[in-house]
């Protein structure tokens, strides 16, 4: 059976995505930035046949033009803890996956995948104390994302407090984009990613 990965993703709209980010280079900017990243990751991981995509897209009914046909959902309601754990309870093996990595590949899933097979969750640990990517397999705890510090270097120390007793893989250490320093190491590698 298949693993489903959920992308978690805001709508694209002006002065609504990377706001963090916007603050600094704009809503024009941080609007460019998100689609590139969100088109980039969608057709790479739409092309995949080992796992199954799922966009979670916030907010829940709004309507947007995704750059790839695949199966959309509501992120739901709660906190970024409560709406993970709700994505993640869809299935039996099942990724949440960010849409702002610049280095992320789909080989990444399937190794949060591969993972899976023999630990009872994956995590891929973020330069800046979060994470990029979660996974459960069957075996998880009831609160998995309890007491976490989220958008604070102690997020994935807090979530792994939560994992204690369980078996847990850690993938490669990648940097997501969240303010204007990690956007311009982002920008610096890849001129493309300024334009969408």
């Amino acid at each position: 059976m298949k693993g489903t990965v959920f992308v978690f993703a805001r709508v694209p709209r002006l002065g609504t995505v990377k706001r963090r980010l916007a603050c600094d280079v704009g809503d024009r900017a941080a609007l460019r930035f998100h689609k590139v990243m969100l088109r980039r990751l969608l057709l790479a991981l739409a092309r995949e046949r080992r796992f199954a995509t799922v966009i979670a897209a916030t907010p829940d009914r709004a309507r947007a033009r995704w750059p790839v046909r695949l199966p959309v959902i509501g992120q739901g309601h709660g906190d970024l803890g409560a709406r993970m754990a709700g994505a993640l309870a869809r299935g039996r093996r099942t990724v949440v996956v960010g849409c702002d990595i610049p280095d992320l590949t789909a080989g990444d899933i399937h190794a949060a995948f591969r993972a899976l097979g023999r630990a009872d969750a994956v995590f891929g640990p973020a330069e800046d104390g979060g994470y990029w990517l979660v996974g459960f397999g069957p075996r998880r705890p009831a609160r998995p994302f309890a007491n976490v510090r989220w958008s604070t270097e102690h997020a994935l120390a807090d979530t792994l407090a939560n994992f204690r007793g369980f078996r847990v893989a850690l993938l490669r250490r990648l940097s997501d984009v969240d303010d204007v320093t990690s956007w311009r190491a982002a920008t610096a590698q890849g001129g493309e990613m300024r334009s969408g």
